[in-house]
């Protein structure tokens, strides 16, 4: 949460994680001709896998802008490749990257942040990935590009993320993080007065 409220200065603060094996899935449309000569159209719950891919991404939490790679797998090899690619984006700069607790972010002797010692991974204690703003962003891309669309391929499925990525990116602007209110109330009487 410090990093959150207080970020060091001149530093990039990015929140980093992957969604695992979003499905291409073609689903099955369908319309109906109803008695008074009126169309509906709908999904049936029915369709067919064309693949998956693995989606990593980084958010910027000053700005609210995200980074994305798409791979095959999810393993050190490939976060470490969406790494590298995110260090080559910001030569010198200081990078503080807040992580889940997952195995392939946090190795025993960690050889890759030896050679990076501008960079300084940040994990969220177990069972908090809500702390981990991408997880928002994770939502917010689910909601608005993936849920219900049909996609006959995975080159098709990681098209239309990137584009969601492409407008999502110039209209984006850091989460504000607010505490529900919540007023105490008494048990009730089950008694009359």
């Amino acid at each position: 949460m410090g990093l959150y409220l207080n970020s060091p200065q001149n530093a990039l603060v990015i929140c980093v994680d992957e969604k695992p094996s979003i499905q291409a899935l073609e689903r099955a449309q369908g319309y109906l001709r109803l008695p008074d000569g009126k169309a509906v159209t709908g999904f049936s719950h029915c369709y067919k896998r064309h693949g998956t891919t693995t989606l990593f991404a980084a958010l910027d939490i000053t700005t609210g802008m995200v980074k994305t790679g798409h791979y095959l797998r999810r393993r050190r090899r490939e976060f470490l490749d969406f790494m590298n690619e995110i260090v080559a984006d910001h030569p010198g700069r200081e990078i503080h990257v807040v992580l889940d607790n997952l195995n392939t972010h946090k190795p025993k002797d960690d050889r890759w942040l030896k050679r990076h010692p501008n960079v300084h991974f940040h994990f969220t204690p177990t069972y908090s990935s809500w702390l981990n703003q991408v997880e928002c962003w994770f939502s917010i891309l689910s909601r608005q590009a993936l849920q219900g669309a049909s996609f006959t391929s995975p080159q098709q499925l990681r098209q239309a993320i990137d584009d969601f990525v492409a407008v999502y990116n110039p209209r984006a602007a850091p989460f504000e993080w607010k505490k529900a209110v919540v007023f105490p109330s008494e048990p009730k009487s089950k008694y009359s007065n």
